[in-house]
């Protein structure tokens, strides 16, 4: 998959560095997968959310953090539509961010 744009990652390890070990595998594993179903996602992030419009909601450092994306799976692309704490993700709407 190629993810768009690490640098968002980067920005916010930056910030939040207790969360950069699990972003920067998150992004290599990432980078690694052939996803071509939420169902091939949840086989390697179980405690991933699907959410309708092709959005994915991981995890961060045990639910501190949390990572919304958008995938299209036909073209391999995987991208960042949100990184911020629990609070924050609170304040968003995942499913149109």
């Amino acid at each position: 998959m190629r993810v768009i744009a690490k640098s968002t990652l980067r920005d916010f390890w930056a910030i939040h560095q207790d969360c950069e070990d699990q972003l920067k595998a998150w992004f290599n594993e990432a980078e690694k997968a052939n996803w071509e179903s939420p169902a091939e996602i949840k086989l390697d992030y179980p405690s991933a959310s699907v959410l309708p419009d092709n959005r994915v909601v991981f995890n961060i450092k045990g639910n501190t953090y949390r990572l919304v994306v958008k995938i299209n799976y036909k073209f391999g692309l995987v991208w960042i539509r949100f990184i911020g704490t629990h609070a924050g993700y609170d304040k968003i709407n995942a499913g149109t961010i």
